[in-house]
């Protein structure tokens, strides 16, 4: 088992912050929903989850020497005015040895992403770090840097076009480990762990929500527990109201939603979260500054257990897979399990999975003497249909191949052959 400090953690829901920006209820089942995504993110949907190509879910984080994220100095984020352009003039330009007065350099030596000949035109399309002009952590558009930047030394934050306020009654819902759906901020490491902690241990959950006798409003009380280092406070029990911060053009949740429309668990969690590390009264805490952090940890901040550590690289598929095993019963984790991405993977460009982003462990599982661990996305979605797949590395699941899982539609479930696992994974770990 290995000491971890200071993971920075997060990939933003590229779903939820294009709905945040276009301010609409998108049907992510349609062919078109990717052009929709990469028109509103300006960037293309090969290049949306790696980091090395500073893509906006990372806005806020950079790829250091170790392949792993650390958080940039908000002093060196560039906030695009109406007046910057994004890219630069081309229109002068007839030949590629003319790239050179825009500081293209050795132009011969660039590296080719796709080449194609079509009716006697070559349509070449080149990696031109030079020109890198595209949406990224460190140039932003005004309205995407107030959904997804850090607010500073504020305790308190709501976006351009949001409000908060009530929308459905608590009270009613049932904890499922499905209704955690991670929104416009990158803490997928805290709803993969909410995730974990519901699916291992949903008593939990509803034990420690119950309404105050507050007079005139209903107050819900959240305990959390110290376990050190960032993202983290005193032990205490944290109350919040029932109001959610909601985007006033689609009737959404900014951040955490649920995919039930009648629980309300998840944001009052991440609420309750964001008021207890920011240390703050307000009842409006800048849940943005919750972005990026540890989700072994986070899951042990929720159930008071010893965060434990394994990391992929020390380990074959195999003792992964018996890690996994070790902490279920009849399939499924009984002890809250998350994993991690590495920041950038060469494999991760048309797969559906996000690098440098916590997904909850769910159990394991065998078909065709072929070994699975049964991984859960945040987001609630594995990624909009028409991307390519690598055919054995990622599986969907139906009913009858993981029976412990048989209320799940598609939920972002699904399964990693162990082996893909070990090289696809960073880590993972157990609060128990």
């Amino acid at each position: 088992m290995e000491e971890i400090k200071n993971l920075y953690i997060g990939a933003i829901n590229p779903l939820a912050l294009t709905e945040s920006l276009t301010g609409r209820k998108i049907d992510w089942q349609k062919k078109e929903s990717t052009d929709i995504m990469e028109d509103a993110l300006e960037t293309d949907y090969s290049e949306l989850f790696d980091m090395k190509y500073n893509s906006p879910l990372y806005a806020g984080l950079r790829l250091n020497g170790q392949n792993m994220a650390e958080p940039v100095d908000i002093s060196e984020i560039t906030i695009r005015g109406d007046n910057d352009t994004e890219t630069p003039d081309l229109s002068n330009i007839k030949n590629l040895d003319e790239l050179e007065k825009l500081g293209i350099k050795n132009i011969n030596k660039k590296k080719i992403q796709t080449l194609i000949l079509s009716r006697g035109i070559l349509n070449v399309k080149i990696e031109l770090p030079e020109m890198d002009k595209t949406l990224s952590k460190t140039r932003l558009s005004v309205t995407l840097a107030d959904l997804v930047l850090p607010a500073g030394d504020k305790n308190e934050h709501t976006p351009e076009n949001c409000t908060w306020r009530v929308s459905v009654d608590f009270s009613r819902e049932a904890t499922e480990f499905s209704g955690p759906v991670q929104g416009a901020v990158g803490n997928s490491y805290f709803i993969a762990a909410l995730a974990a902690v519901a699916w291992a241990n949903p008593n939990l959950i509803l034990h420690k929500n119950r309404a105050g006798g507050r007079v005139g409003s209903r107050v819900n009380s959240i305990q959390f527990y110290s376990k050190g280092g960032e993202k983290d406070a005193p032990t205490k029990k944290v109350e919040v109201s029932d109001k959610l911060l909601i985007n006033e053009f689609n009737n959404i949740p900014a951040y955490c939603r649920s995919n039930e429309g009648s629980e309300r668990y998840p944001g009052l969690y991440e609420k309750a979260f964001a008021k207890w590390i920011l240390q703050t009264d307000s009842d409006r805490p800048a849940i943005i500054n919750t972005a990026f952090g540890d989700p072994v940890k986070a899951s042990a901040q929720l159930n008071n257990k010893t965060p434990r550590y394994y990391l992929t690289s020390l380990r074959s598929g195999e003792e992964l897979y018996s890690i996994v095993r070790s902490n279920s019963m009849s399939y499924k984790t009984i002890h809250p399990m998350t994993a991690w991405t590495h920041a950038s993977h060469e494999d991760y460009t048309g797969l559906n999975l996000a690098g440098n982003h916590a997904y909850t462990v769910l159990g394991w599982a065998v078909r065709n003497t072929k070994r699975y661990i049964i991984v859960r996305n945040p987001w609630g979605i594995t990624e909009p249909e028409g991307v390519n797949n690598t055919a054995g590395i990622l599986s969907s699941f139906d009913k009858s191949f993981w029976m412990p899982a048989n209320t799940i539609a598609r939920d972002g479930v699904f399964a990693v052959e162990i082996n893909s696992f070990q090289e696809l994974f960073a880590g993972m770990g157990v609060a128990k």
